[in-house]
């Protein structure tokens, strides 16, 4: 059974790479004019546009082998009627890499294409022309023009990068024409490998089979998730901080994120801390009804911190990007010798300046695992007492006696205290502020019962009004209409409410960005910023007295 539309990930994927070894194109699959009212036209790929990408590199490809395990996406009286031969050869690619029998039968083409046509291309495409096209032409190269299997996946990543990109295909490749120890781990997935998927079909967008994705690690069958990688990412802007890598290689990458999210007993995919909410008329109740402690916040950088053994510590952002941190120890308080594994740890890295300089610090503020146990289940108080005798005490005795150097660490862990909450007013005085090395935004009101993933209603921020915001996401569009020209706007969205909230008329052409608008006397600024508020009518309505468009007319700063 099929459904309709374009395959999964198919809009954004690239159409085509360059010529390997002079013999094959690989590309991805091409859609016949069917699918134009479900695809915008700089994404299309019909049957001609190859015709023509060929005449301008003057070149003549004489077969075309189509590998996709279905015959819906275009017709292929278009292709033959340009003088190429078609040849279907289905291969599943959905869970298993071609078999040996598919393999061979693809040499045997090739080989005899290629002995009486030994100047014309051959053209090669599953899906998306990465790893069912890649698996083999690498096979090709391998068996009949003698090449390593090293430099034929090489080979192919340079003229299709990323190249193969699912563990299992390279891991049977080296199998087959190497040695398995050295398949090389898989490279990261591109960025449109996360769009539009469908975890119910697969690449070719049949269901009734195993689940497929974009996974990288050849995991076994069953619901995965598709988390996004951000490659690039900075640890904390405007520093550099020693000893700190970011981890973009799979499979390592999607077990990191996968045991975090295990830990938090997070089910979806993302970043799994608890997320807090802004404090209003209504929630303010809580603090009546509920223990709660406080504590300042920090303008900081969210972070959770993996720690898994020696040399296996990681940090994870909201974006759930990871990076590997060197050099940074936690021993195990019952045996110092003995390295903290299974631990996860809730905080963020905050810039102290200390005589001028900034230091970069993180601070912890909560705990979900130590060492496996599931300590995120208990009294708020308990895990605080934990975090400063198990994580932070026993790295104080070491540095005492000299086993670990502060100094040769990327930045220095430390716990954040709470209070009782009839210290809010304190924690915003001058005399506390003052004593504080990095600037305070506000408060942050914890709940003391069981750690809870993702956004929490119980968690309560709160910030002065000068520096509260609402966080929207602005995506550019042309309206019009019968006899109205096209107008340019911005529509602002928040959270997860498919209606926008406002409507900006006057504006620069920008790309679709995520944007924070801060409302200032006389004149509002947006910023890029990751995370939109979620969407509270009621709230919203509180802190936007007047349209979102009528606040814009006053002068507008836009910041990068």
């Amino acid at each position: 059974m099929s459904h309709t539309g374009p395959p999964p990930r198919w809009r954004n994927c690239p159409r085509r790479g360059q010529p390997v070894a002079g013999k094959f194109l690989p590309m991805k699959t091409m859609l016949g004019p069917r699918y134009d009212d479900q695809v915008a036209e700089e994404n299309r790929f019909h049957p001609s546009m190859l015709s023509n990408f060929l005449k301008s590199l003057k070149v003549k490809m004489g077969l075309l082998v189509d590998l996709t395990n279905t015959t819906r996406f275009y017709d292929r009286n278009d292709i033959e009627k340009e003088g190429i031969k078609y040849v279907k050869l289905q291969c599943k690619g959905h869970g298993e890499c071609p078999s040996k029998e598919t393999t061979a039968m693809f040499i045997r083409l090739c080989e005899h294409f290629i002995e009486k046509n030994p100047t014309e291309l051959i053209g090669v495409h599953c899906t998306h022309g990465f790893n069912r096209t890649g698996f083999l032409i690498c096979a090709y190269l391998v068996e009949k023009m003698d090449w390593s299997v090293e430099a034929a996946v090489a080979a192919f990543g340079q003229a299709r990068a990323p190249g193969i990109y699912k563990g299992d295909y390279l891991k049977e490749l080296f199998c087959r024409y190497g040695d398995e120890e050295d398949t090389p781990p898989a490279p990261a997935l591109p960025e449109w490998c996360f769009d539009d998927d469908d975890g119910e079909v697969d690449d070719d967008g049949n269901t009734g089979g195993q689940e497929s994705g974009p996974s990288s690690s050849g995991s076994a069958p069953g619901k995965r998730r598709k988390e996004k990688l951000k490659l690039g990412a900075v640890f904390l802007e405007g520093i550099t901080v020693k000893g700190v890598t970011q981890v973009t290689t799979q499979p390592k990458l999607g077990e990191i994120q996968r045991m975090c999210q295990e830990m938090a007993e997070w089910d979806k995919s993302g970043f799994p801390g608890a997320q807090p909410v802004s404090m209003d008329r209504q929630n303010l109740r809580f603090l009546e009804q509920n223990p709660y402690k406080v504590s300042w916040k920090a303008d900081g950088t969210r972070y959770m911190m993996l720690i898994n053994g020696k040399n296996e510590v990681y940090m994870v952002d909201r974006d759930n990007s990871i990076f590997h941190i060197a050099n940074l120890e936690f021993p195990f308080r019952k045996d110092p010798r003995v390295h903290l594994s299974n631990t996860l740890l809730d905080g963020e890295m905050i810039i102290d300046k200390v005589n001028g300089q900034p230091v970069p610090r993180y601070l912890i503020y909560d705990i979900i695992k130590f060492n496996g146990q599931p300590v995120g289940q208990c009294d708020f108080n308990i895990r605080l007492l934990c975090i400063e005798k198990e994580i932070i005490s026993p790295r104080m005795e070491k540095m005492k006696t000299g086993q670990i150097d502060k100094t040769k660490e990327p930045y220095s862990v430390r716990h954040k205290p709470f209070f009782d909450i009839h210290a809010a007013r304190k924690l915003l005085e001058g005399s506390f502020t003052s004593q504080v090395s990095h600037e305070v935004d506000g408060l942050i009101f914890q709940p003391c019962g069981r750690y809870k993933p993702g956004r929490c209603d119980d968690i309560l921020k709160w910030k002065p009004p000068n520096l509260n915001s609402v966080d929207f996401r602005l995506k550019i569009t042309k309206v019009g209409g019968e006899g109205l020209l096209p107008q340019t706007v911005g529509l602002l969205y928040v959270g997860n409410y498919d209606r926008p909230f406002a409507k900006m008329k006057k504006l620069r052409v920008l790309a679709f960005k995520k944007m924070s608008l801060w409302h200032v006397p006389s004149t509002l600024l947006l910023t890029k910023h990751a995370h939109p508020t979620s969407h509270d009518k009621r709230t919203s309505e509180q802190q936007w007295p007047t349209p979102a468009e009528q606040c814009m007319r006053p002068h507008c700063k836009i910041s990068s």
